[in-house]
């Protein structure tokens, strides 16, 4: 029996390492964790459970039969973060540089099959060199195999991939279809075709972090959604986002302690909005006095600064923040801060997290560019993410809410369950200038006369009352009352019912 547990524990010691110590000390080299390394920083200590450790690829083509090595690429199992369980797997370069087996891929299924079975999260931290291109078409089917779970899981259980190295290829549509993508400056990279194809189809000289680096695909393409600067940092922030999150569609997400006076009084918010109406100010720092403890987790902080995305907590319970930002564009919506905004609102509202929204938008950015790259579509994709949405949804305008923008950004019309407005809202189809340039067109020669106009159009209309009238606001507040307002909203909310019409799925505007 003894020789037995010893010929275990030998076999166990050997499928730990991996490629073997001159592998590691070169993955080291680079900056970069082993697979393993990985898994033990991601979770909670001693609670890691591993699946598969001893499988072995089946391929004979190629002289592969001579190196079978144990786990064949890829860590996989589950374990807790603060408690609540997840699985995870974990790409090992050292094995065939992470490269996607039949065997590989059947290791990852089975913990995405367990995982919408069971409910909970799936952690997929890549490195991997793409297909094994020694195994032809079935390192392939492994590919689609895994993204068919991708397609069948979402919505059903939150799905973060971390890109903690290569990621090229095929192997790019799995995290495309997950729910956040992180990853690690200098050290990851994605890309559909590298730099050496691109040269040789199109004539480009790029490099691979040019092509698809951290930087290009938080700030240019909106692919990723946070980059840090190494391993470490990244899966410590990947724990704070799982704490935000429900375990599945079937969960509520989770209360936490809080040590922060859901009454708390902000003196300071009744000068946040300047006295000049073209003058910006910071939106985060209302998102952040409104938060318990001021704990703001922003999702896409590098990609349409414009607007605001991203995690906060009320009396313990997550929310989920989207906020135009007057600092960048005047807050106005484009094609992108649409893009990110619905995004992040359809998540939300897969997993029930309420939705908080505070408003500032002088409306949608004008331009041919915006125009010709079909800025009508990618701004219905907001509306229409708001408009489906049936968790609580609480408004806050602090100052601007001109035309179409502002039905889009969850308005009363898109089913807002609380509407609040600052004094210092305007709510009017668009800036007096403007209005009263078309609406006394025959004056324009005459200076006095349009600013008496443009005086009387403003005390008219740039104000939150005559929305306020027709019952759109349901309550002007104050701005230092802010955080008792909306977190008296939300638990008024809590046992919220609300269903939309059957169907098999429906056809937002893509």
């Amino acid at each position: 029996m003894t020789s037995i547990l010893d010929e275990l524990e030998a076999r166990r010691s050997v499928a730990r390492l991996g490629g073997g110590e001159r592998r590691i000390d070169a993955q080291h080299a680079k900056g970069k964790l082993t697979a393993r390394e990985r898994i033990e920083l991601l979770l909670d200590e001693g609670s890691f459970e591993e699946f598969d450790m001893f499988v072995a690829h089946r391929a004979t083509d190629f002289g592969m039969a001579e190196s079978r090595p144990s786990g064949d690429g890829v860590v996989t199992g589950w374990g807790t973060i603060n408690g609540r369980m997840v699985y995870v797997f974990s790409q090992d370069f050292t094995v065939f540089g992470g490269s996607l087996s039949e065997t590989h891929a059947q290791k990852i299924c089975k913990i995405m099959d367990m995982a919408v079975q069971n409910g909970a999260p799936v952690i997929g931290l890549n490195d991997s060199g793409g297909a094994r291109i020694q195994e032809g078409v079935a390192s392939l089917a492994g590919y689609a195999e895994v993204f068919q779970r991708n397609v069948m899981a979402s919505g059903v259980v939150p799905q973060i991939s971390v890109i903690m190295g290569p990621c090229a290829g095929g192997a790019v549509y799995s995290p495309a279809m997950t729910d956040f993508i992180f990853m690690v400056k200098d050290t990851s990279y994605m890309f559909v075709t590298g730099p050496d194809v691109v040269k040789t189809v199109t004539n480009e000289v790029v490099t691979a972090e040019e092509l698809g680096g951290a930087t290009t695909h938080t700030r240019k393409s909106s692919v990723a959604d946070g980059a840090f600067e190494n391993d470490i940092e990244a899966l410590a922030e990947v724990r704070r986002l799982v704490d935000f999150l429900p375990l599945s569609n079937r969960e509520k997400p989770p209360v936490r302690p809080f040590f922060d006076d859901p009454g708390r009084v902000e003196d300071s918010l009744d000068t946040l909005v300047p006295d000049n109406p073209n003058t910006p100010y910071d939106m985060k720092e209302l998102i952040m006095k409104v938060a318990d403890e001021g704990d703001f987790y922003e999702i896409q902080q590098d990609f349409a600064k414009n607007i605001i995305t991203g995690f906060i907590r009320m009396e313990g319970q997550t929310v989920g923040v989207v906020a135009n930002q007057p600092m960048v564009l005047a807050g106005c919506l484009d094609i992108d801060s649409s893009r990110k905004a619905a995004r992040f609102v359809r998540f939300c509202d897969c997993f029930e997290i309420p939705i908080l929204t505070f408003v500032d938008v002088p409306g949608f950015l004008p331009g041919t560019g915006q125009e010709y790259g079909g800025v009508i579509k990618h701004g219905a994709k907001l509306l229409f993410a708001y408009g489906e949405a049936t968790v609580p949804k609480v408004t806050v305008i602090t100052r601007k809410a001109y035309g179409g923008a502002y039905d889009v950004m969850s308005s009363k019309h898109l089913r807002g369950d609380f509407n609040y407005a600052w004094p210092t809202a305007e709510i009017a189809v668009m800036g007096a200038k403007g209005a009263v340039e078309i609406l006394y067109r025959s004056e324009l020669g005459d200076a006095e006369k349009i600013a008496a106009r443009t005086k009387d159009y403003e005390d008219r209309f740039a104000n939150p009352f005559v929305a306020a009238e027709k019952g759109f606001i349901d309550e002007v507040i104050l701005p230092q009352s802010t955080r008792r307002r909306v977190c008296r909203a939300f638990a008024s909310l809590r046992s919220k019912q609300l269903q939309n019409p059957w169907k098999k799925h429906d056809n937002i505007p893509l």
